[in-house]
Formats: C-alpha cells, structure tokens, sequence
C-alpha cells in the first residue's frame, strides 16, 4: 500500500491483470481492456500489483493533476470494464477507443474529471491518415507504442516516428498523424491547462512546498487518511 494526494490516476490494461485494493474499501482486478480511474483529493491508499503471467502484461497508468480548490475533497475510485466501454471506427479503418471525452459522437465512459480531457487509444491502419480536433488553448501529447507513424509539426512537415515515442505539440487546434508502410497505434490525450503552481514530491503533487510537507506529517503521524 502507498499513498497518493492531489492527482488522479488512470489505470489502462491492454492485456493482462492487476490486483487493487484501497482504503476506501474496493479491492479486485482491472483486467484486460479495463480502465480505473482514482481521485486521490485529500488522501488515498491503494497498492496495483501486476500478475506474472506467460503472456505478460501490458498497459498505462496516467497522472492527471487536480486544481487547487479540489486537491482537498474525498478520494473516489470507479472502474469500467472493457464491455461498457464506447469505440467509434471511421471509414478509412481507424479504430478509437474513447476512455473520456467525446469523439466522433461517441462519449467515453469516465467522466467529471477537471482537466475535462479527451483520452483515446487510436490504431491507424497502414498508408492512413488521421486528423482530430483539439479544443482552443488545451494542451495535447501522442504515445505512439505499436508501429510508425508521421506527425506533422508546426511547419505542416511530417515527421516519421517510431515507437516507442512521446510527441508533444504546441499551440493548434488539430494535430494530423499519418501511418506509413506499418500500422500504428498510439494514447492521444488532451485538456485544459490548470495555469497552476505545481510541487511534487513521490505520489504528491500539490502546490507548495508546505503542502507536500503537510503530507508527509500526515503519513508520519498516522492522520492521513
């Protein structure tokens, strides 16, 4: 078990299986396709434990910041299994997994996070292009985990990437990825920026200093949660 304040995580299984458990009384697994969000607010305990297993395990875990004015409220945890969860396929064959946010007209199950953010998994078929809007002033970033792809940067010049690979953008309301001779796939996730302070320490991401200190008294004198 190990604490967390001030963010929330995002637990994405693409194969395999994770054991939780937390303080506020959950416990199980998040398996294949599954995807947990956690609101950590004022305090939270929780241990993920990937199984050993012959055929491995695969996934992410996302941190999201929280604003200020809710770094304080009480820890939530929801879990969406793979079958509840939306996808939309566009004619060229691009297939989207929506985690949240709405694309295409298909709305992903999570939501009420602050950073209001728009979370997918894209795969792209070879000699493909996919193009998707992002909201004025929101920041955006592309994992790419499987495949190559091009990425146009702010020249409008495509860029060939190879997984794996971090691409971040800059100011624009779309970003246009293209796959080449092989399939790619790839996290595209964006938001709102909080314009915030930020002071983090192990699984605290706070503001201050002293606020990061505060947690570790919390921890020590058994008052965290």
């Amino acid at each position: 078990m190990h604490p967390h304040r001030g963010i929330e995580t995002v637990t994405y299984v693409l194969s395999g299986v994770v054991h939780h458990k937390d303080t506020l009384g959950n416990s199980g697994t998040i398996g294949s396709g599954d995807v947990q969000w956690m609101t950590a607010g004022r305090g939270i305990m929780h241990e993920e434990m990937p199984q050993v297993s012959p055929e491995g395990i695969a996934g992410f875990q996302l941190w999201v910041n929280l604003p200020a004015h809710l770094e304080n409220d009480r820890a939530a945890v929801s879990k969406h299994p793979r079958r509840r969860d939306p996808g939309a396929q566009r004619e060229n064959g691009t297939r989207i997994r929506v985690i949240t946010g709405e694309v295409d007209g298909t709305q992903g199950p999570v939501s009420g996070i602050a950073a209001n953010p728009t979370y997918m998994d894209v795969s792209v078929p070879p000699h493909t292009e996919f193009t998707q809007a992002i909201a004025s002033g929101n920041t955006a970033f592309a994992y790419l985990f499987q495949g190559e792809a091009k990425f146009a940067d702010g020249n409008k010049e495509k860029v060939l990437m190879r997984s794996p690979q971090l691409v971040v953008w800059g100011e624009g309301d779309f970003v246009d990825i293209a796959a080449d001779e092989s399939p790619a796939r790839f996290l595209l996730v964006s938001g709102k920026p909080l314009h915030e302070p930020v002071a983090r320490y192990g699984p605290f991401v706070m503001n201050t200093r002293e606020e990061i200190e505060e947690a570790l008294r919390d921890l020590r004198q058994g008052t965290f949660v």
